[in-house]
This record gives C-alpha cells, sequence and structure tokens, in this order.
C-alpha cells in the first residue's frame, strides 16, 4: 500500500461535458471539465481522471482538444482514458498533456495492446480500467471470483473473471489498476469493499478504488480493504463535498494523504 493515499476527481465526459449517471445509464449535465478540473487542482486533488465515457460506444477517440486544454491548467498527473485502441492513441493523448492512460474494452479484445503500450512507454503510463459487476447467476460457474469485467461503460458483460483478467494485465504491463464496481456506480452507498479486499490481493500494483462514494467517511474504508487511492465524481461535481472535505476525514482515521496548500 501507498505511504500517502490519494484522491483523485474523475471527470465522466461525453460530447465535450462532464456527465453523471447511475449505474452508467441516464447520464445528465455535470459542467465544463476544464473549469471543475482547475476547481479541482485548487482543491488539492491528487490527480485528475478523464474518461470519455461515450467514446468505445460510439466508436470514435478521446476529444484531444478537450484534454489539451484540461491539461494546461492543472499541474498533476492527468489520467486519460476511452477510445483508445492503439499505441499511436497513447502517443497523441501524451502529446496533447497526458500524464497516464486508461485503456479497457479494447485491451479485452486484444490483450497484447497491454504489451505494446508498456513496452513503447513503460508502465508507468500504462492504467488497467476495469468496470466490474457482480457476475449473473448464469456466468456464477465460469467466473470463480464472482466478479466479472464489462465493457462499452458497463454496458456489456464479458466472461472474463475480474480477478483473472487484473493479473493478467499486470503480467503484461499494466502499472496501475482502476476498479469500478458497476454495481455501486453513483448509488453513492459506499465503495463496494470486497472487491476492493480481492483486488488487494492478486494485485502488485497500485489499486484505484472507484463507485460508490456518498460521504467522506465512505473513503477511508477503501483504503483500509486494500486501495492505493480513492476516486469519486458525483460527489465532488455537485459540491456535496470537497476534497479537503475527504482529506479531513482520512486523516481523522489516521490515513496518511498529501495536504491541502492553503
Amino acid at each position: 500500500m501507498s505511504l500517502v493515499c490519494r484522491v483523485i476527481p474523475c471527470l465522466d465526459v461525453a460530447a465535450g461535458r462532464v456527465v453523471k449517471g447511475v449505474n452508467f445509464q441516464n447520464l445528465r449535465d455535470m459542467g465544463d471539465p476544464v473549469e471543475l478540473a482547475r476547481e479541482y487542482f485548487r482543491q488539492g486533488a491528487d490527480e485528475i481522471t478523464f474518461l470519455d465515457v461515450t467514446a468505445t460506444v460510439d466508436e470514435r477517440s478521446t476529444t484531444y482538444d478537450v484534454v489539451r486544454r484540461t491539461a494546461e491548467e492543472v499541474f498533476i498527473p492527468l489520467t486519460v482514458g476511452g477510445g483508445v485502441r492503439s499505441a499511436d492513441d497513447v502517443a497523441r493523448l501524451l502529446s496533447v498533456g497526458a500524464d497516464k492512460i486508461g485503456v479497457n474494452s479494447a485491451a479485452i479484445a486484444r490483450p497484447a495492446l497491454l504489451d505494446e503500450i508498456a513496452d513503447r512507454f513503460g508502465a508507468q503510463v500504462l492504467v488497467l480500467s476495469l468496470d466490474v459487476k457482480r457476475a449473473s447467476s448464469q456466468l456464477s460457474e465460469r467466473i470463480p471470483s464472482g466478479f466479472v469485467v464489462t465493457t462499452h461503460g458497463g454496458r456489456t458483460e464479458t466472461t472474463l473473471d475480474a480477478l483473472e483478467w487484473a493479473r493478467e494485465a499486470i503480467e503484461r504491463g499494466a502499472g496501475e489498476l482502476l476498479v469500478n464496481s458497476i454495481d455501486a456506480d453513483g448509488t453513492k452507498q459506499g465503495f463496494d469493499l470486497e472487491l476492493v479486499s480481492l483486488m488487494r490481493e492478486v494485485a502488485s500494483v497500485p489499486v484505484i478504488a472507484s463507485g460508490g462514494a456518498g460521504r467522506a467517511e465512505d473513503f477511508g474504508p477503501a483504503i483500509e480493504a486494500g486501495a492505493d487511492a480513492v476516486l469519486a465524481a458525483s460527489v465532488f461535481h455537485s459540491g456535496q463535498l470537497t476534497v479537503g472535505d475527504v482529506k479531513a476525514a482520512m486523516r481523522a482515521e489516521g490515513i496518511a494523504v498529501r495536504e491541502v496548500a492553503a
């Protein structure tokens, strides 16, 4: 586990606007990504994650101009994902200001993509983004962990066991896991601690817990379950919580976080 735990606001972007829904459905407009990134940087965010949530569904590339303008406003690591299909896509995103690249659906379709990215740019650039849900009864016999990987923003269920896929991705060069619970996403009922704990058991790289944060008190348990970082979206976008609120709650629980500059 990392010595200092990170708090990461997530910008789920569609058509150049930040959106949020419940279980990746009924998306609603939450604001301009550049303005929100600037505000989270001011609040003391450790990183920003930018996910183009409809790029894969719409079969198009991530919006490079929005990434560039976002990167110009924040001076902390920026992870970008959505619509990444090749190492050349990674090169272009890095050229417009991304620091790390999240890959999901394209790697499932062609796992060798992970090797290609890691070999060309290094593991520190490659983040495996996993949208995970509990397996249906029809799939349970084929999914030993009980957690299945989904694609296309949680819309399509695969037959991949989430833990087995995480292991393979790490072997292929993934330097970090972004683990999003589709079941918990947007519900504000807390992170899926069982999923976080299982991922920690199999991962030799940092784990980012995502999906379900509703209160400042929800973040600490995810760290205790094994996450190195916690990611949230709607609680920040709505103004319900600030990054400072979350860090104060974590600090009160004895969790080391980077201080928010005055």
